[in-house]
């Protein structure tokens, strides 16, 4: 089933999107409701900054978006059941949509979720921090995952190894159809609370087809 644009309503922690795309720039994340931004412990022992996420200055990935004027916001969710997640769908260009899943992450934490509940899943260019901590092995890699104490990030090729979160997070980043059509119903799998969709909504209701 197509995700189709409608009225924002409050899912779970979090409204719908904000703003309207223009000229290719990502639209402003869901907006979750305020609350505590919990810290993630540091991990000793670890050069420069684990999570882009967390710092003032993210690394950049074809541009960062500008906020625009406040306009109608882009929201489509699905409640067929309460074993199915909520979707929200963010429109963002490839270059941007890594921009708009860390501004989702953000926000989502402010609202009190856990960096635990959260894991994000890449289509195209991995996120810094995994290329970061792969860096180490695989081996700590995956052990971060099991400790489930901070937000997590896997490329769509590894993500199948990924236990369920209840958000799941998934920028469309470029990589073939083929890693973007895979990820989404693995994403709606490892979900159990929302699934946040950033990318181009053209791309995506076509690669959805008559539904997840």
């Amino acid at each position: 089933m197509p995700l189709i644009p409608e009225e924002p309503q409050i899912h779970e922690s979090a409204q719908g999107p904000r703003a309207t795309p223009a000229n290719g720039r990502t639209a402003p994340t869901p907006r979750p409701v305020p609350g505590p931004r919990p810290a993630a412990p540091p991990r000793p022992g670890r050069p420069g900054p684990l999570r882009p996420a967390q710092q003032a200055q993210r690394t950049p990935h074809g541009g960062a978006p500008k906020p625009g004027p406040a306009g109608p916001a882009t929201h489509a969710a699905l409640a067929r059941s309460s074993a199915t997640p909520q979707i929200q769908l963010i429109p963002a260009s490839a270059e941007g949509a890594l921009d708009a899943a860390e501004e989702a992450v953000d926000l989502l934490l402010e609202s009190g979720r856990a960096p635990g509940d959260v894991l994000v899943i890449t289509t195209g260019e991995p996120h810094p921090w995994a290329a970061h901590e792969l860096s180490f092995g695989e081996a700590s890699y995956w052990a971060q995952h099991d400790a489930r104490d901070d937000v997590f990030y896997a490329d769509a090729a590894v993500a199948g190894r990924a236990a369920s979160r209840p958000v799941v997070v998934v920028a469309v980043n470029g990589g073939s159809d083929a890693a973007a059509a895979g990820a989404l119903p693995l994403a709606l799998g490892r979900a159990s609370a929302l699934l946040i969709v950033c990318g181009d909504p053209q791309q995506i209701n076509s690669l959805l087809g008559a539904g997840v």
